[in-house]
């Protein structure tokens, strides 16, 4: 994968987990919004470093819990395609095309990575 692909991909993650925090925080008028908009971008990290495919070239190769290529694939998809809705659903409808356009665009240039997830059992 390309440096700018891995760069594009770096900020795609960064929108979305920034996108669950404010989610987050949007669900409560209380003064405890703050838990929900630390926790939802918390715990996104946590499964997205967690849940990894042994040796895939666009992570360290590293993982905690060793996944089969088509649920890490899965588990992208859901994340970037929640963090694009939950844009939509905020009243961010420009974010929302801009997150989910880069989503696209990264997964039609990452085919080679695409067909070693699958390939990974």
């Amino acid at each position: 994968m390309s440096k700018a692909n891995l760069s594009l991909r770096f900020l795609i993650e960064l929108g979305a987990i920034v996108t669950f925090g404010i989610y987050g925080s949007s669900l409560s008028d209380s003064g405890f919004r703050f838990v929900p908009a630390i926790l939802f971008p918390l715990l996104l990290a946590v499964i997205w470093g967690v849940f990894a495919v042994k040796d895939d070239p666009s992570r360290s190769g590293k993982t905690v819990i060793r996944t089969p290529g088509i649920i890490r694939l899965l588990l992208e998809l859901l994340i970037f395609v929640s963090a694009t809705g939950m844009l939509f659903h905020l009243g961010y409808p420009i974010l929302g095309w801009t997150l989910g356009s880069a989503t696209v665009f990264h997964y039609t240039i990452s085919f080679k990575r695409i067909s070693w997830l699958i390939k990974q059992k």
